[in-house]
């Protein structure tokens, strides 16, 4: 089945208006398994139904949105009340400047994004000459836009010549991160724990990262449990309970180390390798 829109506006820059449809960039539920809520007499399915406790039941059509402003007391806001205040915002995607990707701290990172796709065949130019320079000069525009009934504040890139709408949180959406490290007493790292450390990251150092060798192992186990329920059998795979063992913190980099450069593997030859041979030379040498 084709994607369809999520959304469709317009991507502004200054002058610039580029008219655009965005396509979400994950799958819903590709991973998730959703369960019905069941009664557990007669397995019927639980229903949820809208009641006023003086009137009882009412309809879609009965309910309105009210703003709690004190204990027990509301005013009312409409939907038209709301589409005004949003003004022709509601439609554009606007770039207010340009930051290299590096200024945004990942923290910040909603985890919604959308491809943004030219819409006609006007929009094309335009929206390739965007894309063109913010990935020659390593830039991402942050954009401000009103998205699915609420304001966004986001970054848009260019990866593999698509522009790419990212949700970012704001300031105030964000705990300060002195909120825990300030009551943080530093601990005292001592050399050979520094060296075996870089050491096992060099080691375990990939010049690029794969996302197909992580997969959603829960979901895929209990998937597998679900159909075999259904047909007929009770076997289900038992993940292994044992927490983690804590052990010494020396004895973990080594053995940890062992493990990432086992017998015989080739590996790079890194400035924190050449610097432990140093080391060892030296020691030897003493």
């Amino acid at each position: 089945m084709a994607a369809r829109p999520s959304w469709d506006g317009y991507l502004r820059l200054s002058l610039i208006v580029v008219p655009v449809k965005a396509y979400s960039a994950s799958v819903k539920g590709a991973s998730e398994i959703g369960f019905h809520m069941l009664h557990k007499t007669c397995h019927s399915r639980i229903r949820y139904q809208k009641v006023c406790p003086v009137h009882g039941e009412v309809k879609a059509d009965e309910i309105v949105s009210g703003y709690e402003y004190s204990k027990g007391k509301y005013v009312i806001v409409d939907d038209e009340e709301i589409a005004k205040l949003r003004g022709d915002s509601e439609k554009t995607i606007e770039i207010d400047g340009f930051v290299p990707q590096s200024a945004v701290d990942p923290l910040y990172f909603s985890g919604r994004s959308y491809y943004l796709v030219p819409d006609g065949s006007g929009a094309g130019h335009s929206y390739d000459v965007l894309a063109d320079v913010m990935a020659s000069e390593e830039l991402v525009g942050v954009a401000e836009a009103v998205m699915f009934g609420r304001e966004n504040l986001g970054i848009v890139r260019s990866k593999d010549g698509v522009l790419v709408f990212s949700r970012i949180e704001y300031a105030d959406e964000i705990r300060p991160i002195s909120t825990f490290s300030r009551d943080r007493k530093p601990q005292k790292i001592s050399a050979e724990e520094r060296r075996l450390a870089k050491t096992l990251v060099a080691a375990s150092t990939r010049d690029e990262l794969d996302f197909e060798r992580y997969k959603d192992d829960s979901a895929i186990r209990l998937r597998k449990a679900i159909e075999g329920k259904v047909k007929g059998s009770r076997t289900v795979e038992e993940r292994g309970k044992a927490e983690p063992k804590v052990i010494n913190l020396m004895d973990a980099l080594k053995k940890s180390l062992h493990r990432a450069r086992p017998a015989g593997a080739v590996h790079r030859k890194t400035r924190v390798g050449r610097s432990a041979k140093a080391t060892s030379k030296r020691r030897r040498t003493a």
